[in-house]
């Protein structure tokens, strides 16, 4: 115990650079994230289960070029002007897609700013979905 305190106090800012990694790292894990980020398997048990409808917020060139079966395409700068599209399903889950799942989990909070309940963000985008070699469309 003695060499622990001696080691503390002859590197007194790694102590405390490793506290302040601890103290983020609990934070991260216990009230960061996004609470509403789902996993690709439990994305398909939502569209098959309980007709989640998904809305890919990737380009027209992005989403020309693969997407998940039946998605909506409405562009994350657009997405404001495009509420209403929406407005019709706001009893249903939406599922969130882009990329890799941070600027979904953006429009995820837009969505439920708007008054939009069920949002769930794919986490790891439309790549975590490819990489579960889960059915891509390439029709528009």
């Amino acid at each position: 115990m003695e060499q622990y305190l001696e080691f503390a106090t002859n590197h007194l800012l790694l102590v405390i650079a490793l506290f302040v990694v601890l103290g983020l790292l609990a934070y991260n894990l216990l009230l960061g994230g996004d609470k509403a980020s789902i996993p690709p398997n439990r994305a398909t048990g939502l569209i098959n289960h309980e007709d989640a409808i998904v809305v890919d917020v990737r380009s027209i060139a992005d989403f020309s070029s693969g997407h998940i079966i039946n998605a909506l395409n409405i562009p994350a700068n657009g997405l404001k002007n495009q509420l209403k599209r929406l407005e019709k399903y706001k009893d249903r889950p939406l599922i969130v897609v882009c990329r890799s799942g941070g600027q979904s989990a953006a429009a995820c909070k837009e969505l439920r700013t708007a008054g939009f309940e069920k949002v769930y963000n794919l986490g790891g985008g439309i790549l975590a979905w490819q990489s579960d070699n889960l059915p891509i469309s390439h029709k528009k």
